[in-house]
């Protein structure tokens, strides 16, 4: 029999950039294997598998033999391949429920769709164990089975995006949902954009961005491009832009892929960090003149934004159980629409040099 298991996860910090939460495995069988159930089949070979995850993932169409979804009754034959996504296993850690405000855009018995404000953590880590996305759901969904106490630390959670970058996120309220959304963010079939707001002026209005995203060798802390095709995950990033603001630019992103800080450091590859990411080097005065008055006045602007400059704008992805295609648009986090008109009003009556 062979194996294999991809964790999305690139890492296990508070600020991982959104990555689906689920394990993918692939297997053969092998030319002696009697006829017996999948599920049974993959119950034996899989540690972290469970009936109950098995069950879910089959009602979800999640289980493929030789290419095609199967029921958790078929009867599995020497030369099968079979493939099966499921959620993570739980994770010994107590979710303390915390009465923290959410901004829910739309709910259904399935699923959420809420608004993350910047600075609030997705999931409990290291150094956050509380005051997190999850420790919210855990209060407000105390009474469902998916939050329910079982030890898993990210319930609900197909996706994440960093601490510091606000906007739409989707969380699943069932194990079918988790199950069917995870499937999707695997498969990339979701509509995700961003607005970032950009030092400098882009060379071309628009393009793509296309890098492996592996951690730094020089510094754990910060991930880097790899053009030697060897090292890191595949990441697209396609740009574009929205408004010219002087010495910053208003950019659109639209994810490919889901790499951790995939825009971040792909915006710092193309020679433009986003504005006050003081992790890829944006909190410093990067573009414009070296007038102390002009210094005071971007000073003024990173304390109007105290972060990444960076919302997720647009989501969308397809109900788990209507089928029906979900896209919703958020405003701007009220920072970033703060700073940009004060960079509007700056140029408004200044000649901006090259």
């Amino acid at each position: 029999m062979q194996e294999e298991f991809e964790d999305i996860f690139d890492d296990q910090d508070e600020e991982a950039q959104e990555s689906a939460l689920y394990e993918h495995y692939n297997m053969v069988v092998d030319p002696g294997q009697s006829q017996v159930r999948v599920d049974k089949f993959i119950v034996n070979r899989i540690d972290s598998a469970s009936r109950s995850k098995i069950q879910a993932a089959a009602d979800a169409g999640n289980i493929l033999v030789n290419g095609k979804s199967v029921k958790s009754n078929y009867k599995i034959k020497p030369g099968d391949e079979i493939s099966i996504v499921m959620d993570f296993p739980r994770r010994e850690l107590k979710i303390i429920p915390e009465d923290i405000p959410l901004d829910i855009v739309y709910e259904d018995d399935q699923l959420i769709v809420l608004n993350k404000p910047a600075g609030l953590v997705v999931h409990p880590g290291h150094g956050n164990y509380t005051g997190t996305l999850v420790n919210a759901l855990a209060w407000r969904y105390k009474d469902l089975p998916l939050f329910s106490g079982s030890g898993d630390t990210r319930p609900g959670l197909v996706h994440r995006i960093d601490k510091n970058t606000s906007g739409l996120m989707v969380v699943a309220k069932t194990e079918l949902a988790k199950t069917k959304l995870s499937l999707q963010f695997f498969e990339k079939t979701t509509k995700r954009q961003y607005v970032a707001l950009v030092w400098g002026r882009l060379k071309e209005p628009e393009g793509t961005i296309e890098g492996n995203i592996a951690r730094s060798v020089k510094d754990r802390q910060v991930f880097t491009v790899f053009s030697d095709g060897e090292h890191g995950k595949h990441a697209v990033t396609h740009y574009k832009l929205i408004e010219e603001l002087g010495y910053v630019s208003l950019v659109q992103c639209q994810l490919e892929t889901g790499r951790t800080h995939q825009i971040r450091v792909h915006m710092k590859h193309l020679g433009h960090p986003l504005f006050n990411d003081e992790v890829y080097g944006g909190d410093k005065v990067l573009w414009g003149t070296t007038f102390s008055k002009y210094k005071q006045f971007v000073n003024n602007c990173f304390k109007i934004i105290p972060r990444q400059a960076l919302h997720a704008k647009t989501l969308g992805f397809i109900h788990p159980t209507t089928g029906e295609e979900m896209l919703f648009e958020s405003e701007l986090a009220q920072d970033m629409q703060d700073v940009i008109v004060k960079w509007r009003d700056y140029i408004s009556n200044r000649e901006v040099g090259e």
